[in-house]
């Protein structure tokens, strides 16, 4: 996008978001209103739903933002969350009540009729509601042909929950239930702590659709009536009082004053604004009154298509991350392979299926890339939305992943660095 400057020395395309400029097409008072008029009473919505309305674009047929399928996706921090903690709370009996940690620690459980069952019940609660999301990725991995983290993990789960139940239920040996809750809680927590971590490199867009104001005085046969931002329409025509965010992008019909338009372009200087200049929403008026001919919003406007190019950033790759996918699913193999050599020789040396199990699910665990799989993506989203705040857009993620080579910039004139 050349042309209009986001601070940082990022160019946008001028040439590009001018053709999406509407002339005003129709004849407005020249007059300030004489009163207001009554407002209308609709319920007014939320800050972040008028601005997410506005921002996603309110017409029908309009993509819906990938965080409205998050929950739906089973990857939102308060999946992992709430999973984790009821899995937690469920673990503590579990633990408790385990032999080795009584052992350990020197203490013995209470005794009642059916005591025995309470590890066994729980940890299928926990196995069922804190591993689905391990088991279901798992699932998707092994129905794509390819296995990874999620495949490593809800195998390690599985064959720990299996054989311990196979276990209480007649199998010579010891169940380790405990050891199996832990595994979950610990995945958990590590899966909920990325997700937020995520979460907030996500959060840049929403910071962007905060500088449009929530709501706009839309002048209608010469009065004026405070409505959604999401209502306003291509062709209103909107009141811009001294001191406050102009509502959506436009062209002065009337009026004169200058706009602060540093947190959109970076320019430090008040731009002064005419009749049949363009005005950008969010952007903050001077001392005086404007009155603007709305011409884009939603995903036409000038913060809308700056989102598009965040978001667009955070969906495509780099070198690295595709080179870390691949290395993650041979290193998926050599776990499971390393798992079973791991099994067999425990079981042949010592003779004992617990030791073998244990072993081959301590393999898997341990040998699962979450490191790779994870930080890597988690890194670059998380340098791609910082450098959204900052001013900074990033449209390929492979040019950011190559820009620590570079070792001169040049910057096109425009009066701010």
């Amino acid at each position: 996008m050349p042309g209009r400057r986001w601070s940082g020395g990022v160019a946008m395309h001028r040439e590009h978001h001018a053709h999406q400029w509407k002339q005003p097409d129709a004849e407005a008072a020249r007059h300030e209103p004489a009163s207001k008029g009554h407002p209308h009473h609709h319920p007014t919505p939320s800050l972040e739903a008028t601005h997410a309305v506005h921002l996603a674009g309110s017409a029908e047929g309009q993509r819906v933002p990938h965080a409205e399928h998050a929950e739906h996706a089973m990857h939102s921090p308060a999946v992992f969350r709430r999973r984790f903690w009821v899995s937690l709370i469920l673990s503590i009996p579990v633990i408790l009540y385990a032999e080795s940690v009584q052992s350990m620690l020197g203490y013995r459980a209470l005794e009642f009729p059916g005591s025995t069952w309470i590890s066994p019940l729980l940890s299928a609660v926990v196995f069922l509601y804190g591993g689905s999301v391990f088991l279901r990725g798992a699932a998707d991995e092994l129905r794509s042909r390819l296995p990874g983290m999620m495949t490593l993990v809800g195998l390690a789960i599985s064959v720990a929950f299996a054989y311990s139940l196979a276990t209480t239920l007649g199998l010579p040996g010891e169940p380790f239930y405990w050891e199996l809750v832990t595994l979950i809680d610990v995945m958990l927590l590590g899966h909920w702590l990325e997700m937020r971590a995520v979460g907030r490199a996500r959060g840049a867009l929403a910071e962007l659709a905060k500088l449009l104001p929530s709501t706009a005085e839309r002048i209608v046969e010469g009065r004026t009536e405070e409505i959604p931002v999401s209502e306003l329409r291509p062709g209103d025509l909107v009141l811009v009082r001294p001191g406050t965010k102009v509502p959506a992008d436009g062209v002065v019909e009337s009026g004169e004053s200058e706009v602060n338009e540093a947190m959109v372009t970076g320019e430090s200087r008040p731009v002064a604004k005419r009749p049949g200049d363009r005005v950008i929403g969010g952007t903050v008026n001077g001392n005086g009154s404007l009155r603007v001919r709305v011409t884009n919003i939603g995903e036409e406007s000038f913060l809308g298509e700056v989102m598009r190019i965040v978001e667009q950033a955070q969906q495509s790759r780099t070198r690295m991350q595709r080179l870390a996918d691949r290395v993650a699913f041979w290193l998926v193999l050599a776990a499971l392979s390393v798992g079973a050599i791991s099994f067999v020789a425990w079981l042949v040396t010592t003779g004992s299926l617990i030791e073998a199990v244990a072993r081959a699910v301590t393999v898997m665990v341990i040998a699962c890339p979450h490191a790779l799989g994870l930080a890597i993506p988690l890194v670059i989203a998380i340098s791609t939305a910082l450098s959204a705040q900052r001013g900074i857009l990033v449209r390929d993620r492979a040019a950011f992943e190559r820009a620590r080579l570079v070792t001169m910039v040049v910057f096109d004139k425009t009066g701010t660095l």
